[in-house]
C-alpha cells in the first residue's frame, strides 16, 4: 500500500511499491507467465574455443522422451541478422546463431534443443554428439599472436585524445609514477539468469524477455525475422539484477522465438548460471598504464593514460577506461589512448559503469602512487589539482560538489587518524589503513515518451515503457508525477515494462530517473495545461471569461487571479463533460547544444584491515559521498550506492573470471567457485548525498546514481591496503598471495 504523505514527495525516503508483490511472490519476472502447451528450449554450448564442428549425432537426442525438435546449423530456418544487432554502440556476435560449423568462443551454441519439459530437454542435450576440428585458443594478451589495433571512436567520440604535450612534460617532471594495472574478466551475475518466454497468436507475437531495453529488443526481433513493429510486442514488468549485461538483446532470444515459429506454440527458454558465463557478455579484461609527472608541490603537469582491453573475434566491444581521464583533474598536457585484441572468449558488454569502473581504478590508484612519491596526503593533492570545469572540453560544470563530498567523507572515516607512513597502525594482530578515491560518472540523457491519463475518479496513470529493475523505477515515477501534479502519492500509479505502452530508452548509463522522469514532469504540465485551455475555452465554464495564462493549478487545484472558484482536476472533467483526459509528451535532448559539462561526482573512503600472517584483507568500514543533483528518493537511492560498494568490493578483493589458457574454458562458471561478496564480506555501509541543486541538466534535476556507486571503490580498497601493509597491488583482485609476494 502507497504511503499518502504530504505532497512535498521528491526526496522522501518512501517505501518501495513494488515490495509487497516481490516479498509475497506475485511479481512476474519472464520466465513465470504460464501458458498453454507451453514447451522448453534448451542451447547447447560448443565445448571448444576456436576451430569448427566436423560432426554433430543429434539421432539420439532426437528420439529421447518428450523431444519436440534438435535445430543445429545443419537444419536451422532462415533468420535475417543485421549489423550492431544488439544496439547501444556494440556490434552483436555478427553471424547468425547456428549459423555455420564455425566456433569462434567457448560455449557459442551449436544446438538448440525443445522438448515437453525441460528435464527431458536436459536430458536430451547431454545425448548430442559432437566431434571437432580444433584449433589453439587465442585468449591471453600475452600471447605471441595477440595482435592489438586501435579503438578508433565511442558512440562518435573519438577515443585517443592528446592535449599539450605530454610525453616531454612527463619527461621532465621532477616527480611522476608510471605504473601498470590489470583488471580481470569479470561477469554479471544477477540473481536472475536471461529467461525468454515466446509465443504466437496469428500473426502476432508476444515475447517475455528479461531485458533493459524493450523496445531495442523488439527492433531487433522485427530485423530478424522481417516483421512489421505492429505485430511484435515484448514484455518485461520486472527484471531480477542486469548491471549491463540485459541490456543487448543476445542469441537466445531469436533462438526462443525460433523454436516457437517452427513448433506453433509457446517455447521458454531459461540460461543455466554456467551459460550466464559465456553467451551474455562480461566486462572485459584490461591492462592500463597510466603515467603521472608533477611539480614538488603536487601541481599536474602531464598524465598519460594508455592501454588495451579484450574484444571478441565475433564482434567489437571497447571498455573505454579512459573516458574519465582528460576531464578530471587539471593538467596542461594528457594523453589518453586505447587498443583492442581479439580473442576468442564471447562479446564483452555493459557492467555497471562502464569504462569508468576499471579506469577510475587505475587512474585513482596512480593518484595514490604519486601522493606517496610526494610525502602528500592523497586528498590534499587533489585538491591542488582540483578542477573547476571541464579540462577537456573547457565547458563550467553545471554542477559540482567533490571538494564537499572530500570533506563530509573524511569526517565520516576518520581521515585525521591516517598515518602517512604504511603499517604505522595495528589493531591487536591487523594492520589497520585508510584508502579513498574519486568517484565520477557522466550524466546521460536518452529520449523517452509518457503518457499520463487523468481518470473522472481523480486518479493518475502514467505510462511509459521503461524498466523496473530493482531500483524502484515505479515509486520515484509515482513521486516525481504526484509533485508535478500537486495530488496524493496514492492518487498516482506508474505503468512500465511494455512495447504496448509509449516508448523509453534502455534503461542504462544511469539516465532512467532523468530521461525517463523528465518525460513524466512534461506529460503532468501537457495535461495541466490542456486542462487550463479547455476550461478557458469552453462556454459556461467557471474560467470561460478568464485568459489561460491567469490560470494556475497548484496543489491539485485550479484557479485564477481574484476569481474565487477553485475546482479540483475531478470538478475540472465535470465542468468539461469529459470522463477522462489524456496527455502525452516525448523529450527532446541535444547533447549537441549542450553549453555545461554534466556529471556526477563523490568520493569514496575505505578502512581495512589486514592480517599480516596470513594476508587476509577485511574491509571494516566503507563511506561514499555523492553530489548526484536532485535525490528522489533518499531511501531507494541509497540503496543503489549501497549495491554499488558492494560490488566494488567485490571487484577489489573477490571477482575474475578464470579461464583455461589450453582449451579457452571457463573454470569456475558458477557462483561456488566465482566469489562475490556475501553479508560476512560487507561492513555497514555509509551512504551519503551533499545537497546540490543542478537547473541545468533536465527537468526533474536529477543526475542518476545506479552507476556512480562502484566507481572509485576498487581504487579506495588498493589504497587502504597500501597503507595498512606498504604492499602496492596493481592486478585485481586482491588475493592473499599477492599480498604475500
Amino acid at each position: 500500500m502507497k504511503n499518502n504523505l504530504n505532497l512535498t514527495l521528491v526526496g522522501k525516503p518512501l517505501d518501495r511499491i513494488d515490495g509487497p508483490l516481490k516479498v509475497t511472490g506475485k511479481a512476474r519476472y519472464s520466465a513465470e507467465f504460464p501458458m498453454k502447451k507451453i514447451a522448453y528450449a534448451v542451447p547447447v554450448g560448443s565445448e571448444i574455443a576456436n576451430g569448427k564442428i566436423r560432426n554433430i549425432d543429434t539421432n539420439a537426442a532426437e528420439k529421447a522422451p518428450g523431444v519436440l525438435i534438435v535445430v543445429t546449423h545443419k537444419n536451422r530456418p532462415a533468420m535475417n541478422f543485421p549489423k550492431k544487432l544488439q544496439g547501444g554502440g556494440s556490434d552483436a556476435d555478427d553471424r547468425v546463431p547456428l549459423q555455420d560449423a564455425n566456433i569462434r568462443y567457448s560455449g557459442q551454441y551449436i544446438a538448440l534443443v525443445v522438448a515437453e519439459s525441460l528435464e527431458c530437454a536436459q536430458y536430451a542435450a547431454s545425448l548430442i554428439k559432437v566431434t571437432y576440428i580444433e584449433n589453439d585458443p587465442l585468449i591471453d594478451f600475452k600471447h605471441k599472436s595477440a595482435e592489438r589495433y586501435e579503438a578508433e571512436s565511442w558512440f562518435g567520440e573519438k577515443i585517443c585524445k592528446t592535449r599539450g604535450v605530454p610525453d616531454t612534460a612527463l619527461a621532465s617532471a621532477p616527480v611522476k609514477v608510471d605504473y601498470i594495472y590489470r583488471t580481470p574478466t569479470q561477469n554479471h551475475n544477477p540473481m536472475e539468469t536471461h529467461a525468454t518466454t515466446a509465443s504466437w497468436d496469428g500473426s502476432k507475437l508476444t515475447v517475455y524477455d528479461a531485458t533493459q531495453g524493450l523496445y531495442n529488443t523488439r527492433k531487433a526481433l522485427c530485423d530478424i525475422f522481417e516483421l512489421p513493429a505492429t505485430d511484435v510486442r515484448v514484455v518485461c514488468k520486472f527484471i531480477g539484477g542486469a548491471f549491463g549485461c540485459k541490456g543487448s538483446m543476445w542469441t537466445h532470444v531469436p533462438l526462443c522465438v525460433m523454436a516457437t515459429k517452427v513448433l506453433g506454440r509457446p517455447v521458454k527458454l531459461v540460461l543455466s548460471r554456467p551459460q550466464m558465463f559465456t553467451n551474455v557478455g562480461h566486462r572485459a579484461e584490461t591492462e592500463q598504464r597510466v603515467a603521472i609527472g608533477a611539480e614538488k608541490d603536487g601541481t599536474i603537469k602531464s598524465i598519460v593514460h594508455e592501454g588495451t582491453s579484450q574484444t571478441s573475434i565475433a564482434g567489437e566491444f571497447i571498455e573505454t577506461f579512459t573516458k574519465a581521464t582528460p576531464m578530471l583533474y587539471q593538467s596542461p598536457n594528457v594523453f589518453v589512448a586505447q587498443k583492442l585484441v581479439r580473442l576468442n572468449k564471447g562479446l564483452p558488454t555493459f557492467m555497471r559503469a562502464p569504462g569508468e569502473t576499471p579506469g577510475v581504478f587505475a587512474l585513482e590508484c596512480a593518484l595514490d602512487e604519486l601522493a606517496f612519491a610526494l610525502d602528500m596526503d592523497p586528498i590534499a593533492l587533489r585538491m591542488k589539482n582540483y578542477a573547476r570545469k571541464d579540462q577537456e572540453s573547457g565547458m563550467p560544470f553545471s554542477s559540482k560538489s567533490l571538494d564537499k563530498c572530500y570533506l563530509l567523507g573524511s569526517e565520516r572515516i576518520g581521515w585525521e587518524d591516517r598515518k602517512q607512513k604504511p603499517g604505522s597502525r595495528r589493531e591487536g594482530d591487523y594492520l589497520i589503513g585508510l584508502g579513498m578515491a574519486t568517484a565520477t560518472y557522466p550524466v546521460n540523457h536518452f529520449n523517452a515518451s509518457c503518457k499520463v491519463v487523468l481518470n473522472g475518479d481523480g486518479s493518475f496513470l502514467f505510462e511509459s515503457s521503461t524498466h523496473e529493475m530493482g531500483t524502484g523505477t515505479c515509486t520515484v515515477m509515482a513521486q516525481i508525477g504526484s509533485e508535478e501534479l500537486g495530488v496524493p502519492y496514492d492518487k498516482v500509479t506508474f505503468e512500465l515494462g511494455d512495447t504496448d505502452l509509449p516508448m523509453a530508452p534502455v534503461s542504462g548509463g544511469s539516465a532512467t530517473v532523468s530521461t525517463v522522469g523528465s518525460a513524466v514532469i512534461g506529460a503532468a504540465r501537457a495535461l495541466k495545461q490542456d486542462l487550463i485551455n479547455q476550461l478557458c475555452d469552453k462556454v459556461g465554464s467557471p474560467f470561460s471569461a478568464v485568459a489561460a495564462g491567469d490560470v494556475k493549478v497548484e496543489e491539485g487545484k485550479i484557479t485564477a487571479g481574484l476569481n474565487d472558484v477553485s475546482l479540483t482536476y475531478t470538478d475540472a472533467l465535470k465542468a468539461l463533460n469529459l470522463p477522462s483526459l489524456t496527455a502525452k509528451f516525448d523529450t527532446s535532448f541535444d547533447r549537441k547544444k549542450d553549453k555545461y559539462s554534466m556529471h556526477s561526482f563523490g568520493a569514496q573512503f575505505i578502512e581495512v584491515k589486514v592480517d599480516p600472517d596470513l594476508g587476509h584483507v577485511v574491509v571494516s568500514k566503507a563511506v561514499g559521498v555523492f553530489g548526484n543533483g536532485r535525490i528522489i528518493n533518499e531511501k531507494t537511492c541509497r540503496s543503489q550506492v549501497h549495491g554499488g560498494i558492494v560490488m566494488g568490493i567485490g571487484m577489489a578483493l573477490q571477482e575474475s573470471t578464470v579461464m583455461d589458457r589450453r582449451s579457452g574454458r571457463i573454470v569456475n562458471a558458477n557462483l561456488g567457485e566465482y566469489h562475490v561478496p556475501v553479508n560476512a564480506d560487507i561492513p555497514a555501509i555509509e551512504g551519503y548525498f551533499v545537497p546540490e541543486e543542478d537547473n541545468i541538466i533536465n527537468t526533474v534535476g536529477a543526475k542518476g546514481i545506479g552507476e556512480i556507486g562502484i566507481t572509485g571503490v576498487a581504487a579506495a580498497v588498493a589504497n587502504a591496503i597500501f597503507n595498512a601493509t606498504g604492499k602496492r597491488v596493481r592486478d585485481l583482485p586482491i588475493t592473499p598471495d599477492k599480498i604475500f609476494v
